[in-house]
C-alpha cells in the first residue's frame, strides 16, 4: 500500500509546472513554423492533443504553404 507522499493519490504541484515547460518547449516552434508556413499560429496548439499532432505534421509537410505562392508571386 501507498503511503500519503507527494507522489501518493494526489498530483504533485510541480508535475503541473513540469508539464507546462514541456508543452511551451514544444508548442513555440510549431507556432513560428506555422506562421512561416503562411498559416495561422495558433495551429500550433494543435501539437498538444494527442493524433492531432501527427496530422497537423503530416498537413505541414505535404500541402502547399501559402508563404511560398505568396513569395512565387512577388517575384
Amino acid at each position: 500500500m501507498m503511503n500519503e507522499s507527494m507522489f501518493g493519490s494526489t498530483m504533485w504541484a510541480g508535475h503541473w509546472l513540469w508539464m507546462l515547460v514541456i508543452a511551451t518547449l514544444v508548442v513555440i516552434p510549431v507556432y513560428r513554423i506555422c506562421k512561416r508556413a503562411g498559416y495561422s499560429g495558433w495551429l500550433g496548439l494543435l501539437i498538444l492533443v494527442p493524433m492531432v499532432n501527427l496530422i497537423l505534421l503530416y498537413f505541414i509537410a505535404f500541402s502547399d504553404w501559402p508563404a511560398s505562392k505568396k513569395g512565387a508571386q512577388d517575384e
